[in-house]
């Protein structure tokens, strides 16, 4: 089993991978990591914030990597933000049943509510280095993005609308 996270930054992907790490037994990928070692090691020009470019690059990687483990049989948890709208597109059926699609998003209204509470847990898992740049705007400009491409995509984002931990727990399940 394939278990693919994504949605808007600060939702709690990589909680959530944690703590499905945790809840059962499957080795994580953190698209994140991929991505700092191209950057780190010098085989891509872009930066941390070249978003919509870094999908182009990272996908086609982390797209053969879910299929080989597939095909191996192999369980693997992958974590980031860098999924395409269209991913299904990539993966026939004898794929497909094996992949979990979670996207996790907020409300304008949750993030109306508890933007403190998001920015307090921001490096719950890992350290982010600044966050001077996030705003509660930028926050709900980026979850409806996430939101309108997955659903005009046909996918059913886990919208948070009020108790975050309610909403993670009802994922482990």
């Amino acid at each position: 089993m394939i278990i693919l996270i994504t949605g808007a930054s600060h939702t709690g992907k990589t909680l959530l991978a944690q703590r499905l790490l945790e809840a059962c037994h499957y080795p994580y990928l953190s698209i994140d990591h991929l991505k700092m070692g191209l950057i780190r090691t010098g085989m891509t020009d872009l930066t941390p914030m070249d978003d919509e470019a870094l999908v182009d690059v990272l996908w086609p990687i982390v797209r053969e990597m879910i299929k080989t483990a597939i095909e191996n049989r192999q369980n693997l948890i992958v974590e980031g933000c860098y999924v395409p709208f269209d991913w299904r597109q990539d993966f026939g059926e004898e794929y497909l049943s094996f992949i979990r699609f979670i996207c996790l998003a907020f409300s304008d209204e949750y993030i109306d509510r508890h933007f403190p509470e998001i920015l307090a847990h921001a490096s719950a898992i890992e350290r982010r280095i600044s966050d001077d740049d996030c705003t509660a705007e930028g926050l709900k400009r980026d979850n409806r993005r996430y939101i309108e491409g997955f659903r005009k995509a046909g996918e059913n984002p886990v919208i948070i609308r009020d108790d975050y931990e309610e909403t993670l727990r009802s994922l482990l399940g």
